[in-house]
């Protein structure tokens, strides 16, 4: 079976759902209507069985070209070959033109005559559900069977024949030229209409105007401006409209190590990755989406039975079961197995979550508007509820499945999560045992420097008793537990780049090297701790290796400059893609390697000023 690599996709989205359209030109990846939904397109996780919607070359040998529409999720695929150039451009309706849930394909003759090939292959649930297909003028149905069955309704405007259920057929478009594909999702008693050419049209400049104008809001104008925005981008993409939730990746599956069983499903909310992403959207201006994220997550308060707890994760709707399971008819992503759906982590303690959120609340309230009473009281409860356990074990940020431990990650995060609630509560004078959060919050600091420290090695180790270091200690400077040119951390921080640093890539930890995760094999670099590392060598003053560890992070990204979760030594992209951990890294490397940069030429220029 042939797989492309994750590298060799883009990413489109109506902020309901997301796919992956290759470089080749073939959607391999949608799930409908939802992010965390089942999939009607999955050849990405199984070439011969997951199914696909193709629209390329008729004849092999076309050079590939791909690139998004500037500042948008518009999504351009070019194919040149000697015979002439043909194009596709692949978006998803957004805002008022959202059609259902549509993907639109416009196909466009370039050069002299090209010649298509068209293949449309529904596989729905995940490859477990049959379909019957319908033909009627100017369009195909593809129905499945059942209280929750799916209909999709392909317009096309060609004469298509059906094979085995699928449609397959090819075309010509000489230059200028240009047909619409629409694949929508509709109610099998509905009467929807059909999305004709107009509509299509009028869709296309929409799309393009929606983003565009998405994009102007952000306040960054530093360096590297078009990679954070681009960043920004990806993050838009895996916002819900609908709830306001954020998924921590568009894909599940995918493996940490090609072969191993490291593979799991992120399509969810985590309290963690949504929190971060929301902060890092805060940061440039965005504020939107993270007023509906804590409009979410007041929910999940709401809903929850124990005063100011929260689970680690929800699904995309708030769901609280999302009970793990795998899918033992599909390959897996180059035979890498089990396929999981569901994510066994979201029983799992895990401390840090009120420390991410409450850095969030901080921050969206000092930058935005000011918090709710009503989200006040419940957070209120949570920094209570971190006062009381903040001492126990955890599985940690890493959700390692080899038992808790006392991580240092865990006990940062509950010291963030009582010094931020100090924050917004003396800012805003808000009702709240601030002496009491006071010694907790002491507590916490005197105990990482006292029983994380390990005066042998020089370094802050992983957890209690550990001798391991993780790259989870970089966000000590980062979230301003200690200062960046401390000698403790400075001495951390070579540890960390003697031991997890290879090049510019960042390993987590080290199995080989004592860390128990619970899992056989390994695992490659994690994209999100290179962006961290390159932070923290800006705030240590090592401007000229920060920068040039950052420009070799972006020689890394795709071709579209988008990231997965983690690479090999060869950069080769490994685990769940986009990742939202990764962009948000580069977002905050990129902010802060600006702002120093700067301040050090104006230092400079100072110095070679007469008066």
């Amino acid at each position: 079976m042939v797989f492309h690599r994750i590298e060799d996709y883009g990413i489109i989205g109506d902020l309901h759902t997301v796919g992956l359209v290759s470089i080749d030109g073939s959607l391999d990846y949608l799930c409908l209507p939802d992010f965390d939904s089942p999939t009607v397109f999955a050849k990405l996780l199984d070439d011969a069985n997951g199914g696909n919607f193709q629209i390329g070359p008729a004849a092999s040998g076309a050079r590939l070209r791909q690139l998004y529409l500037p500042d948008t999720n518009v999504l351009l695929t070019r194919f040149l070959s000697t015979d002439g150039v043909g194009e596709v451009t692949d978006f998803m309706p957004v805002g008022t033109m959202r059609h259902a849930h549509a993907v639109v394909r416009r196909v466009k003759g370039v050069r002299g005559r090209f010649r298509f090939r068209l293949n449309c292959a529904p596989r729905f649930d995940y490859g477990r559900r049959h379909h019957s297909t319908t033909q009627n003028p100017g369009e195909i149905l593809f129905h499945t069977d059942g209280a929750d069955g799916l209909t999709l309704r392909l317009h096309t405007p060609v004469a298509a024949r059906i094979v085995d259920g699928d449609v397959d057929t090819e075309f010509e478009l000489g230059p200028d030229e240009t047909l619409d594909f629409v694949l929508e999702a509709i109610s099998p008693d509905a009467e929807t209409p059909a999305a004709g050419p107009r509509w299509a049209e009028r869709a296309y400049t929409h799309a393009v105007a929606y983003w565009r104008d998405w994009a102007a809001q952000a306040t960054y104008q530093g360096r590297w401006r078009s990679e954070v925005i681009r960043s920004a981008l990806a993050l838009k993409l895996l916002t819900s409209q609908r709830h306001g939730a954020i998924a921590a990746a568009a894909t599940f599956g995918l493996p940490e190590l090609v072969g191993g069983e490291r593979n799991w499903d992120y399509r969810y909310t985590w309290i963690r990755d949504g929190s971060l992403t929301a902060a890092a959207l805060v940061d440039l201006g965005f504020t939107d989406e993270p007023r509906a994220f804590l409009h979410w997550i007041g929910q999940r308060y709401d809903e929850s039975t124990e005063p100011g707890r929260l689970q680690i994760m929800y699904g995309i709707d708030g769901r609280p079961d999302l009970t793990e399971t795998t899918l033992p008819h599909l390959d897996g992503y180059a035979s890498s197995r089990p396929v999981r759906i569901g994510n066994g982590a979201h029983r799992q303690v895990q401390l840090d979550i009120y420390g991410e959120l409450l850095h969030l609340v901080e921050r969206f309230d000092d930058r935005v508007e000011p918090v709710t009473y009503e989200l006040w009281c419940h957070l209120r409860a949570s920094v209570d509820w971190v006062v009381a356990n903040w001492r126990r074990a955890d599985e940690g940020i890493w959700e390692v499945r080899g038992g808790p431990q006392e991580f240092l990650y865990a006990r940062l995060m509950c010291w963030v999560a009582l010094d931020r609630a100090l924050r917004i509560a003396q800012r805003r004078s808000l009702p709240a045992p601030i002496q009491r959060w006071w010694e907790a919050r002491d507590d916490i600091h005197r105990e990482i420097h006292e029983q994380f420290w390990d005066p042998g090695r020089r370094a802050f180790v992983q957890h209690r008793g550990a001798c391991t270091v993780d790259a989870a200690s970089l966000l000590m400077p980062l979230a301003g537990f200690l200062s960046p040119v401390e000698p403790r951390w400075l001495d951390t921080l070579k540890a960390i780049d003697r031991e997890l640093v290879e090049d510019s890539l960042v390993y987590r930890y080290r199995t080989a090297q004592g860390a128990d995760d619970g899992l056989s094999g390994t695992e490659g670099t994690f994209c999100m701790c290179s962006f961290w590392f390159i932070h923290c060598l800006t705030l240590a003053g090592d401007l000229d290796r920060a920068q040039f560890y950052f420009e070799k992070m972006h020689s890394y990204a795709n071709h579209l400059g988008l990231y997965a979760e983690e690479m090999d030594g060869t950069g080769r992209y490994l685990g769940n893609f986009p990742q939202a951990f990764t962009h948000l890294g580069l977002i905050g490397a990129a902010r802060s390697l600006d702002a120093a940069l700067t301040a050090r030429n104006q230092r400079v220029r100072s110095r070679t000023t007469l008066l």
